[in-house]
C-alpha cells in the first residue's frame, strides 16, 4: 500500500476528536463513583470494543494473536500494564484541572515520551534529524510543545480568575491546580507507554498481513493485545476501591450508605443510563486507537510521528470541549486569547507535521 500522509492526518483528526470527546458521557453519570464508572467503561473500551472489531476487519484473528511472536505478545501486555497505570492517573486530571488544562498538560508529556523514546531505542534517530523530512517532523514536535506550554499557562492563570466557590459548578468545584499537576505529568510519562506497547506489537501487525488482513486494519489486533493490559492494571484498582469504599453494590443499583442508618434517604441509581452512557463513553474512547492505526500505515517511513500528531488533535479537540462547556467563562481577555493561540499553534503542528510526512512520501 502506497502511503499517503495527508490522508494519515485526518484519520489522526478523527482519533483525536474521539479522544477529545470521550469523557463527555460519564458527566451525565449519576450516583456511580469514580471507580464504577471508570471500570464499566473501561470494559467496553479495553474489551468489548477492540475485540469486537478486530473480530469483523481481521481474518482468523485467533491465527493471528497465535502465530505472532510470544516476545512480541508479552512486551505489548507488558506496556500496555504500564499504559493501565497512566490511564488511572489521567482521569483524576480531568477532576483537577479540567478538560482543556488536564489533557494539555498529561499529553504533553505524553507526547513526547512517547514520540522520541520509539526511534531512539532503535537507534534511527539520528537518520531522522539527518533528512530534510526528518527535520520538517522535529520542527512540527516543537510547535506541539509550545502550544502545550501556552495552553498551560493559559490553565494557570485561569485558577487565579475563577472564583473557587463550592456552589460555582462542575468547571470549578474541584479545580486544584498543585495537585492536579502533579497527577498529570506522573500520568503523562507513563501514558506514553501506549506507543512503547503499539510499536513492540509490529510482529502482530506483520502476523496480520501474513493471514490476509488489509494492511489498513493490520493495527486491530495491536490493539487487543494491548489494551488487555491497561484493562488489567485499571480493572485491579478499581476493583479494589470498590472493596475498600463498599461501592460494589453500585454495579447492581445499590448505593455506597457510608452515613449509616440514620442517611437520608437517597433517589434510586439511574442504573440503565448509567450502563448505556458508560458504554457510549468506552466506545468513543477506543475509536481513538481505531483511528489511529489506520493513519500509522498511511504515514510511510515516519510513523513514529504518528503519535505527536495524535496527542496534538486531542488537546485541540478537548480545548474545544472546555471552551463549549464554558470552563473558561469569567477569565479575562488575554486569557482567552492565549487558549486560542495554544489552539493556533498546536493545529499549525499537525499540518507542518504531515507535511514532513508527505514530502518523505515523494
Amino acid at each position: 500500500m502506497t502511503p499517503n500522509p495527508l490522508l494519515g492526518v485526518v484519520y489522526h483528526w478523527l482519533g483525536g476528536l474521539a479522544a477529545g470527546s470521550f469523557y463527555l458521557p460519564y458527566k451525565g453519570v449519576r450516583r456511580w463513583s469514580w471507580e464504577t464508572y471508570w471500570l464499566v467503561g473501561g470494559v467496553f473500551s479495553w474489551v468489548i470494543a477492540p475485540s469486537l472489531v478486530a473480530t469483523l476487519f481481521v481474518p482468523h484473528l485467533g491465527s493471528v494473536l497465535r502465530d505472532a511472536p510470544g516476545s512480541a505478545i508479552f512486551w505489548t501486555y507488558f506496556w500496555g500494564l504500564m499504559w493501565g497505570v497512566g490511564g488511572l492517573t489521567f482521569g483524576l486530571s480531568l477532576r483537577y484541572l479540567g478538560m482543556s488544562l488536564g489533557y494539555a498538560v498529561a499529553l504533553g508529556f505524553c507526547a513526547v515520551f512517547g514520540t522520541l523514546m520509539p526511534p531512539l531505542v532503535a537507534g534511527t534517530i539520528a537518520q531522522t534529524i539527518a533528512t530534510r523530512a526528518g527535520q520538517i517532523i522535529l520542527l512540527g514536535m516543537a510547535l506541539c510543545l509550545a502550544g502545550i506550554a501556552i495552553a498551560g499557562a493559559a490553565g494557570r492563570r485561569r485558577e487565579r480568575e475563577l472564583p473557587r466557590d463550592p456552589a460555582g459548578g462542575d468547571a470549578t468545584i474541584e479545580f486544584n491546580f498543585p495537585k492536579g499537576i502533579v497527577v498529570a505529568v506522573f500520568a503523562g510519562v507513563l501514558s506514553a507507554s501506549m506507543a512503547y506497547g503499539l510499536a513492540a506489537a509490529e510482529p502482530i501487525a506483520a502476523s496480520a498481513l501474513a493471514h490476509g488482513t488489509p494492511a489498513i486494519w493490520s493495527g486491530l489486533p495491536k490493539l487487543v493485545v494491548v489494551l488487555a493490559g491497561g484493562f488489567t492494571t485499571n480493572a485491579v484498582w478499581c476493583l479494589l476501591l470498590n472493596a475498600r469504599n463498599g461501592t460494589a453494590r453500585e454495579y447492581i443499583g445499590g448505593v455506597n450508605n457510608a452515613g449509616g442508618d440514620h442517611a437520608p434517604a437517597r433517589r434510586p441509581v439511574p442504573l440503565a443510563v448509567n450502563y448505556l452512557l458508560c458504554a457510549a463513553a468506552g466506545v468513543t474512547w477506543y475509536f481513538q486507537f481505531f483511528f489511529y492505526t489506520m493513519g500509522e500505515t498511511q504515514m510511510g517511513a515516519y510513523k513514529f510521528s504518528s503519535w505527536t500528531l495524535h496527542m496534538a488533535s486531542i488537546i485541540v479537540f478537548s480545548t474545544l470541549w472546555g471552551v463549549a462547556l464554558r470552563e473558561w467563562k469569567g477569565t479575562r481577555f488575554a486569557t482567552r486569547l492565549l487558549v486560542a493561540a495554544g489552539l493556533a499553534t498546536l493545529v499549525a503542528a499537525t499540518v507542518v507535521i504531515g507535511f514532513g510526512n508527505y514530502a518523505a512520501s515523494k
